[in-house]
């Protein structure tokens, strides 16, 4: 049977309000795209960013017009980088996979991988919001803090109160300009 590509949005509401400094989500909207081939089926995921110029109605049309005789070769060449392409990316590796029964890493040639620390995130919000996200979230080796160009050293320094021991990842989403940086770089580093 010759391969076959789907694609299906999905919506997960949020347990919490997730707020960066570009806006707030409550649900992730995701697409799902399957490629199939006899009895096996490969599965990935995306989120289209409005952002980068994408919305789930544009991704659904490039995955499911994506000729799946290119397989996961024809890829770059056929879609552009961003979420529909990483979508049926996965997808192929999935089949791929299942259908040889093996780990992608076997396919890929490399060696087992090590675990890895990933980083939670604290959304963007007050500084009583942050700060109880920090102690939730003290015993994480990792944090991402979502930030916008308010109040920052104060959330800063209540997030490393209560995550004494934790590395700290900043992530404005483009929210500040040089000025700003160059009035906080030097408290930001002596927090760590």
């Amino acid at each position: 049977m010759a391969r076959q590509i789907s694609a299906t949005p999905e919506s997960w509401p949020l347990v919490q309000p997730f707020a960066i400094s570009r806006g707030v989500k409550t649900v992730a909207e995701v697409v799902v795209a399957e490629v199939t081939e006899d009895s096996a089926a490969g599965r990935g995921e995306c989120v289209p960013y409005a952002h980068y110029g994408e919305t789930i109605e544009g991704v659904l049309n490039a995955i499911r017009g994506y000729d799946p005789s290119g397989g996961r070769a024809g890829l770059a060449s056929n879609l552009p980088p961003g979420a529909a392409r990483n979508a049926l990316d996965c997808a192929f590796w999935d089949l791929e996979a299942k259908r040889d029964r093996k780990r992608v890493w076997e396919l890929t040639g490399t060696a087992l991988p090590e675990p890895t620390v990933t980083a939670e995130t604290i959304s963007l919000g007050t500084t009583k919001e942050m700060a109880a996200a920090a102690a939730r979230l003290s015993r994480n080796p990792l944090i991402k803090v979502k930030l916008d160009a308010e109040n920052v050293v104060e959330r800063m320094r209540v997030v490393r109160r209560n995550a004494p021991e934790a590395r700290l990842i900043i992530d404005p989403n483009e929210s500040w300009d040089l000025d700003l940086l160059y009035d906080i770089v030097q408290v930001l580093a002596e927090l760590g």
